[in-house]
């Protein structure tokens, strides 16, 4: 090496900092679980009241209205909160909408909101405004079963069948139909039971089980 060279170092003294290690962040529980649960358990009830299980497929259904609103409507919107933490839009969107949905469904049959009550006894208005109501989630839904096409078997069968429970619904409200709303109640139970088997999928981690369960992955 030159003398000038030297020079040139020992007048600029060249500093190598090392960067600060990086530090991992808390890790983050998946909350996908927790939301599926929340849909399925209200998706379950409700759909055994549409199913004339035991009760009058077009009677009362009051009990679900508590459901609605902690279980299947705040519970599963706080695990949408949390999926937006973890990154999964796609989960973000499903839990938070849904959560939404059984909010807005509860509010229906509260009677301190008198929405029921501002129709006046005109049963078949109610029935055809309730139809729209389902139509809208109905179209919402085949959106989410487009968005799922790349994800796993449960995962498009879970839609694939709340699909058409939708279909069904919004057929019995709007033609005043009791054998779609039974229909619909028979592929809601069968729905809230595919979402329960995606929930266990999901618990039965590597780390945390003896044995895993399919989800047929696709991409």
């Amino acid at each position: 090496m030159s003398s000038e060279h030297q020079d040139v170092e020992s007048k600029y003294q060249v500093t190598h900092s090392t960067p600060p290690p990086v530090v991992a962040g808390p890790a983050i529980a998946n909350p996908g679980p927790l939301g599926l649960c929340g849909f399925a358990l209200t998706t379950f009830v409700l759909s055994l009241h549409n199913a004339g299980a035991g009760v009058a497929s077009d009677g009362p259904h009051g009990v679900v209205t508590g459901l609605a609103i902690f279980y299947g409507g705040l519970v599963q919107l706080l695990a949408g909160m949390w999926e937006f933490k973890t990154g999964n839009t796609f989960g973000a969107t499903a839990f938070s909408s849904y959560g939404g949905f059984w909010l807005s469904f509860a509010m229906i049959y509260v009677p301190g909101a008198d929405v029921v009550g501002s129709y006046k006894g005109d049963t078949a208005l109610l029935n055809k405004s309730v139809g729209y109501f389902l139509l809208g989630w109905t179209i919402f839904t085949g959106i989410m079963l487009i968005a799922s096409h790349r994800s796993n078997v449960g995962l498009i069968s879970l839609f694939f069948f709340l699909f058409i429970t939708f279909i069904l619904l919004t057929a019995g409200k709007l033609n005043h139909s009791i054998t779609c709303n039974i229909a619909g109640g028979a592929l809601g139970i069968v729905t809230a039971f595919i979402a329960w088997y995606n929930a266990l999928a999901g618990l039965l981690t590597k780390e945390s089980s003896y044995f895993t369960l399919p989800l047929g992955r696709i991409n």
